[in-house]
């Protein structure tokens, strides 16, 4: 009786030096949060929508407009995209659009089914000053709202440039992955533990930090970003929408006279084996539907920024 009573005293103890821990860890990161926001304010334009302040950073100028959709998760889809639309912005404007819980953009309890966020989406640019129709290039996850907006306004959608992007028929290849399973990284980022990560991890978990793409300012306010919006409430709210999305789009007929250029990545078809062929299959069902396979991971514009402008740029060529 008396050891159980000890080590109810000891745990006891952990679980109050552990909640002292965990307040001071979340206080210190809404204080570097805030000092963090005025040392690395928003480089575009911030709009409301549905209640929050979405970022949208545009530049250049050109006859088309290519707009960027992150895949899930992407805590700086400014930079992110940067290797890429770098590369483009000299024959074409670039927008990029940051979801809410996204870079700059604010947190949302709004839901995340595809119709809120096309519309999110689409009002955000139009407060922005943007105007279509649109070349969309979405990455990964955004592949789903790229496809529905063509499915819906096919006369906002001049061309879709997907970036590994998920379609309705590849949800079924992808490993189950539920929003409790998300949890634990949400509440480290929340309190803010993540400031405790060793130099080591960030190069695993934020790979464009090694590349000469990014300026050191840049790199600064990668970081400050990634503390911010890594693993938000609304991207765990996607993963819970996921499976529902992608029956949306497979309930309506493809967008078949949009034209499609698909990058896929070898790296995604070993993790999920049938991806390719997914996608390809999607691409039959188009009248103007072609894909490059490319020897890199998931996020095919960081190692292979080069070919895919090249080769988007004489796909947009073809378009016209």
């Amino acid at each position: 009786m008396k050891m159980a009573k000890t080590v109810g005293m000891v745990l006891l103890g952990l679980l109050v030096l552990a909640a002292i821990g965990g307040t001071t860890s979340a206080l210190y990161h809404r204080g570097q949060l805030r000092k963090e926001a005025e040392e690395y304010p928003p480089p575009g334009r911030m709009v409301e929508v549905n209640g929050q302040k979405l970022h949208v950073h545009a530049e250049g100028a050109g006859e088309k407009t290519l707009v960027f959709m992150a895949g899930h998760g992407t805590s700086n889809p400014t930079l992110d995209f940067k290797p890429l639309w770098k590369r483009m912005v000299d024959e074409y404007r670039i927008a990029v659009v940051e979801k809410a819980g996204y870079g700059w953009s604010e947190s949302s309890g709004n839901p995340r089914d595809l119709d809120t966020m096309l519309d999110e989406t689409r009002k955000a640019l139009e407060l922005a000053g943007e105007t279509g129709p649109y070349v969309l290039v979405p990455h990964s996850m955004s592949g789903l709202e790229a496809i529905y907006w063509g499915q819906k306004y096919p006369e906002e959608v001049e061309a879709i440039i997907g970036l590994d992007p998920l379609t309705p028929n590849a949800i079924d290849v992808l490993p189950d992955v539920s929003s409790a399973q998300l949890y634990p990284m949400y509440l480290v980022s929340r309190i803010g533990l993540s400031r405790l990560m060793p130099d080591e991890d960030y190069g695993m978990l934020l790979p464009l930090m090694a590349s000469e793409e990014l300026t050191e300012e840049e790199r600064q306010q990668y970081v400050a970003v990634f503390y911010r919006s890594s693993v938000t409430k609304p991207m765990l709210e996607e993963i819970r929408y996921l499976k529902t999305n992608a029956q949306t789009v497979a309930d309506l007929e493809p967008p078949s006279s949009i034209p499609m250029l698909f990058f896929i990545s070898e790296d995604q078809e070993m993790e999920a084996p049938g991806w390719r062929g997914a996608l390809t299959d999607y691409l039959s069902t188009v009248d103007t539907g072609s894909y490059l396979q490319l020897d890199t991971g998931h996020y095919v514009h960081y190692e292979e920024a080069d070919v895919i402008a090249r080769e988007s740029k004489a796909f947009l060529q073809g378009t016209r």
